[in-house]
């Protein structure tokens, strides 16, 4: 009785009675959300991996949001020389009103999407992932992932916020520094880190003075997926390098796929020149020749399904503008050549696209041929045409 009197009067000023089945359905307040340990987070959404993930905000991640040098290690001798934050906004490529309008990370995912079209990968030549942050944090830079020797896949930011990794492309990607001691001339500078048994078996051997270097998976002993030393040329340079390991191509993989499915701009694919244009030149054309078609955005393969040789070093300006998908820091950068010549980016990107669905396939294709562009505000909306994405911050790396 008191209850009809109470739901009319709420009706009477335009308030309603939840449903008791509504009530009973809804959650109780205080209950924990069970999480998966697979998670990334993007505008504060969680989204599945299928691979072991820490966030910044489980314990024994890294955070990149703090301004103090706080680690599970002892921090650098002088607190006091702090570089302030590492990452920042988005500002390219964006006008100057969404710069504006996302300023302070104030990012919409489907907003996010249409900005997001690169996944860049590194190599750390830290060794593992806990050194990688280390010196990150101390040269005021970041990454928005690291995959340690082991597989495990660190977030240090939600992805809504630009990450200080790769120069100009910092606006429009999403980063990874994947645990590996690099290419070298020489590889002796490899022997610290890397150890063949008896059994001539290749292991990689963490120094005495980094402990068990962090590595989340306990007496962990990772092996090269290949046990010989690499040798190739990036940047039209000759370098030596291990390979990474099995966990780390198979995390990269899951990664790369939940990310093409996310951000449905990052095609599933790595930089490819066409093979009807022959095999790519070992290093960029600093001036190329007038009318060289593989100098053109056009030179790139423009599916999965199309032939080509990947390119070897950094692509001319043109067709980084137009380029959307997965790419090397030397693919960015003269003066890098991470991941280096030991990845191997079909054993990853073929594994990927294993892992996504026909519908995130479908949608990949969908948006081929949309590059993340700046059109400058200061245009007319009616004149304004594409223009390239402008460089970002004096913070580089």
């Amino acid at each position: 009785m008191m209850r009809n009197a109470l739901g009319l009067l709420l009706a009477l000023i335009g308030l309603s009675v939840p449903a008791t089945s509504a009530i009973a359905a809804s959650p109780v307040p205080g209950t924990p959300e069970p999480r998966s340990g697979d998670e990334i987070v993007v505008c504060g959404q969680f989204f599945h991996t299928g691979t072991r993930v820490v966030l910044w905000i489980d314990p024994g991640g890294y955070d990149a949001y703090r301004l103090e040098p706080r680690y599970p290690f002892p921090p650098p001798a002088d607190p006091k020389k702090l570089r302030g934050p590492g990452y920042g906004d988005r500002t390219a490529p964006l006008t100057e009103q969404e710069a504006e309008l996302t300023r302070g990370g104030n990012w919409a995912l489907p907003e996010l999407q249409q900005k997001v079209d690169q996944f860049v990968i590194h190599y750390d030549v830290a060794g593992v992932s806990r050194e990688c942050f280390r010196i990150l944090f101390a040269r005021g830079l970041s990454v928005q992932f690291m995959c340690d020797i082991d597989g495990t896949i660190y977030q240090t930011l939600d992805l809504k916020d630009g990450a200080w990794h790769a120069t100009i492309a910092n606006g429009r990607s999403v980063g990874v520094e994947v645990a590996n001691m690099g290419g070298y001339k020489s590889p002796v500078l490899l022997e610290q880190w890397y150890k063949r048994d008896p059994k001539g078996q290749v292991s990689v051997t963490i120094p005495e003075r980094l402990g068990d270097g962090g590595v989340l998976t306990p007496r962990f002993v990772g092996h090269p997926i290949r046990n010989q030393l690499i040798h190739g040329t990036i940047q039209g340079r000759s370098y030596s390098q291990y390979d990474f390991t099995a966990q780390q191509y198979e995390a990269l993989s899951h990664l790369t796929a939940s990310l093409c499915t996310i951000f449905p701009k990052i095609q599933c694919d790595y930089p490819r020149q066409k093979s009807s244009l022959g095999p790519p030149t070992e290093i960029a054309a600093t001036q190329p020749a007038a009318g060289d078609p593989t100098t053109r955005p056009t030179a790139l393969v423009t599916s999965p399904e199309e032939h080509g040789t990947l390119i070897p070093h950094k692509l001319q300006p043109e067709q980084w503008d137009d380029y959307q998908g997965v790419l090397g820091h030397y693919h960015v950068q003269y003066d890098k050549e991470d991941p280096g010549p030991a990845f191997q980016w079909d054993l990853m990107i073929n594994r990927a696209r294993s892992l996504m669905t026909p519908e995130a396939l479908r949608n990949n294709a969908r948006h081929r041929h949309q590059p993340a562009r700046t059109i400058p505000s200061t245009q007319p909306a009616a004149e304004a045409t594409a223009k390239p994405a402008a460089q970002e911050t004096p913070h580089k790396r």
